[in-house]
C-alpha cells in the first residue's frame, strides 16, 4: 500500500476493501502487506499496529509525480524483477548530463526549449506522446501527470495570473495510432508530437514476416518514419527521442530526462513546478460534496418516505446548489439507498426512501 500521508481517500478506500476481501476468505491481510509511506503517518501507524511485513519510508518532500526513483517506484519494480540498480544508474547518468550550463549539450534544456518554442511560451499547443514500443505503452499517461500537474499553474512566482500549462495525451504506435493520426495530419494544428523510438525492438533475432524477409521491427520503423514524414509534410511540428534499446538503464535515463525538462520549462515561464494548488482545491471540493451527500442521506433516512425533488431537498438541507443535490440523490438511488421516480424533466424526478 503506497500513500505518503496514509489519508489519501482513494488509497485508503482501496486498502479497506482489500482488507475486507482478504478477511472474507479467511486470510490475514497483514501477513501479505507492506507499506510505503511517511514515517509516523496514519498508514505507518496502522501497518505497525497490525504487524505488516515491512514499512518503507517515503520522505515528505517527495511528490507523487516525481516519486518513481523513490521506494514508491523502486519497490514495485524490484518485485517485478526490474534491475533497479541499473535503473537508478541510468537516471544518475542523465542527471549528470543535464546539469551542464551549455544548453546545446544539455538534452533536458533543449527539450524544454522545444516545448517553449512550440507553444510560444504559453502552452498554446498540446504535447502528443507517441512511443513506438509496447513496453512504453503507459509512457503517455506517466508524462500526462508529470507535465500537466507540474506546469498547469494559474499564478507565476511573482503572483501574476498566467494560466500556464501544456496539455499532454497520446498512445502507442503503430497499432493505436490510427485513432488519432488522421486528425494530427489533417485536422487542427494545435499540437506538437513527440516520437519515442526504440531501435532494437527485441532481444535476439526476429523472423521475417513477408516475402522480402522484413521483420515486425522493420515495419514498426517504417510506420514511425512514415507517420513522422506525413506530419512534417503537412507542417506539423515533432520531436523524436531515440533509444538504442529499452533497458532499465535507458528507461532511467528517459524518465530523468523528462523530470529535468519539466523543471527547466518551469524556470523559463517563472512558475513553481513542485506544488499543486489545483489538486488541493479539488480535494477540498470533494470533501464539501461528501459532507452534503451525508446530509442528504440522513434526511432521506429520516423523512424520505414523503419523497423529495432536488429542489425540495436543497431547501431542506439549506444548499443553494440544486444540481449538486440532484447528483447526491441520483448517487444514492444508484447505490440502492433510495428509489427514483422519473419526472417529465430531471427537476421533476422524485426520490423516495
Amino acid at each position: 500500500v503506497i500513500s505518503k500521508s496514509g489519508g489519501t481517500p482513494e488509497t485508503r478506500n482501496g486498502m479497506i476493501e482489500t482488507e475486507a476481501a482478504y478477511g472474507a476468505r479467511g486470510l490475514d491481510f497483514a501477513k501479505h502487506s507492506v507499506a510505503v509511506t511517511g514515517e509516523g503517518s496514519l498508514l505507518d501507524r496502522h501497518a505497525d499496529a497490525q504487524g505488516w511485513i515491512a514499512r518503507f519510508p517515503m520522505s515528505d518532500w517527495i511528490g507523487g509525480r516525481t516519486s518513481v526513483m523513490s521506494a514508491v517506484g523502486l519497490l514495485p519494480a524490484a518485485l517485478l524483477g526490474l534491475d533497479i540498480d541499473s535503473f537508478l544508474a541510468g537516471a544518475a547518468a542523465m542527471d549528470e548530463k543535464t546539469r551542464v550550463p551549455d544548453e546545446s549539450a544539455n538534452a533536458s534544456m533543449r527539450l524544454a526549449l522545444m516545448w517553449h518554442h512550440a507553444g510560444n511560451g504559453r502552452g498554446e499547443k498540446d504535447m502528443v506522446i507517441l512511443p513506438y514500443c509496447d513496453r512504453l505503452d503507459l509512457m503517455s499517461k506517466y508524462l500526462q501527470q508529470l507535465v500537466m500537474e507540474s506546469l498547469g499553474k494559474e499564478l507565476d512566482l511573482d503572483g501574476q495570473k498566467v494560466n500556464q500549462g501544456i496539455a499532454v495525451y497520446g498512445n502507442k504506435g503503430s497499432t493505436d495510432q490510427h485513432a488519432y493520426v488522421q486528425q494530427l495530419r489533417d485536422g487542427l494544428a494545435n499540437f506538437f508530437a513527440t516520437f519515442i523510438e526504440v531501435r532494437r525492438t527485441r532481444p535476439g533475432d526476429s523472423m521475417g514476416v513477408d516475402e522480402t524477409g522484413a521483420t515486425t521491427g522493420d515495419y514498426l520503423q517504417g510506420f514511425l518514419r512514415g507517420t513522422r514524414s506525413a506530419l512534417y509534410g503537412n507542417g506539423r511540428q515533432s520531436i523524436t527521442i531515440s533509444l538504442d534499446e529499452l533497458t532499465p538503464f535507458s528507461l532511467g535515463m528517459l524518465i530523468a530526462l523528462y523530470e529535468r525538462a519539466v523543471s527547466f520549462y518551469a524556470s523559463l515561464v517563472n512558475i513553481n513546478a513542485y506544488h499543486q494548488p489545483g489538486v488541493e482545491a479539488g480535494k477540498k471540493a470533494a470533501g464539501v460534496f461528501l459532507s452534503l451527500l451525508n446530509n442528504v442521506r440522513r434526511h432521506l433516512a429520516e423523512t424520505g418516505s414523503a419523497g423529495y425533488t432536488a429542489a425540495t431537498m436543497a431547501a431542506t438541507v439549506g444548499e443553494s446548489d440544486v444540481e449538486q443535490v440532484y447528483h447526491c440523490l441520483n448517487h444514492l438511488a444508484a447505490s440502492g439507498f433510495c428509489k427514483r421516480e422519473t419526472g417529465e424533466t430531471p427537476a421533476g424526478d422524485t426520490f423516495i426512501c
